[in-house]
């Protein structure tokens, strides 16, 4: 008999997931080899001004700074202590959180409501809403600024004579003022949520929909049960969009309220900002200001999208 000497084969543990080395798929880089002349282009437009702002804003930079009579001093954060410690500035950072968040609200609850009507009419009607939609998009701000003024004008305005109120100046009140710049802002703002929506709605299988009227849902269930998830990207995006846009409004607040309001009732940060560089010759601490409405900004635009794609990952 041949005896076979017994071979002991020691087993490793395999690798949990968590230890396991984790592998960048292939073609992981090729999006960002695509956005990479996008990318390049927006740091050189946009790297040397963000650059020269956090700059300025470092120093004591006034107008004898700008003329030469006096030398440049080296703050630090000095101006962004008296920003801080300026009571008015929280004032107007409340005032244009609250302002913005209205008009993002606005905005895309007009654009949305607009881009399912038009997926109901008719071809003439939808190609009309289309044009006068694109026409208040591509209206210049002082321009259709000025037109908002006519209109709410109280001694001339078709509005104040057509709902009767004589010569009340809209302009006058803080909340009416903010209103009426509200309007301007939305009505020059959705034409963009409402083509972009309306392409998402189009790229919806009809299918789904159709499946959706069978069962008996109702048209606002089939907007929050079925559209909105699919349209979330989009959503997404047009939302960003108007939180940047529309906290740093500028031109409609300083058109509409002569600079911002009686005793400066209607700042918003861009505006104030502005009176503080250019009306004050306190270049420094406009330029704080700058940034950090850059600052908020980037934190809410970043916090969003985490809070997005956590949710993505739960469903």
């Amino acid at each position: 008999m041949v005896a076979h000497d017994t071979v002991t084969v020691e087993k490793r543990p395999a690798l949990s997931t968590a230890q396991a080395p984790r592998r960048r798929p292939r073609g992981a880089w090729t999006p960002w080899l695509y956005l990479a002349p996008a990318l390049a282009v927006l740091a050189a437009l946009l790297g040397y001004p963000i650059y020269q702002l956090g700059l300025i804003s470092l120093f004591r930079y006034t107008q004898a700074q700008v003329s030469g009579g006096e030398p440049t001093v080296f703050r630090g954060f000095g101006n962004y202590a008296d920003v801080f410690a300026d009571d008015r500035f929280w004032q107007v950072l409340l005032a244009t959180v609250v302002f913005a968040a209205a008009c993002v609200l606005s905005t895309l609850a007009v654009g949305c409501a607009l881009a399912v009507l038009l997926t109901r009419v008719r071809a003439v009607p939808r190609l009309a809403l289309m044009l006068a939609a694109l026409g208040a998009w591509a209206t210049p701000a002082v321009t259709g600024s000025t037109v908002w003024l006519f209109l709410f004008d109280p001694d001339f305005g078709p509005v104040n004579r057509v709902l009767g109120l004589g010569d009340h100046s809209w302009t006058y009140g803080r909340y009416s003022a903010f209103f009426l710049v509200l309007l301007e802002v939305v009505w020059c703002s959705f034409p963009f949520v409402m083509v972009t929506v309306y392409a998402g709605i189009r790229a919806v299988p009809s299918e789904v929909l159709e499946a959706a009227a069978l069962d008996g849902a109702s048209q606002w269930r089939i907007w929050r049960s079925v559209l909105a998830p699919m349209l979330r990207p989009i959503l997404v995006v047009v939302t960003i969009q108007s939180v940047i846009w529309d906290f740093k409004v500028f031109t409609q607040i300083y058109v509409m309220t002569n600079g911002g309001g009686i005793a400066g009732q209607n700042l918003v940060l861009n505006v104030y900002a502005y009176q503080e560089a250019f009306a004050s010759s306190q270049y420094g601490l406009g330029a704080a200001i700058g940034v950090v409405m850059l600052l908020i900004l980037l934190t809410v635009t970043l916090g969003y999208l985490r809070l997005l794609r956590r949710q993505g990952e739960d469903i």
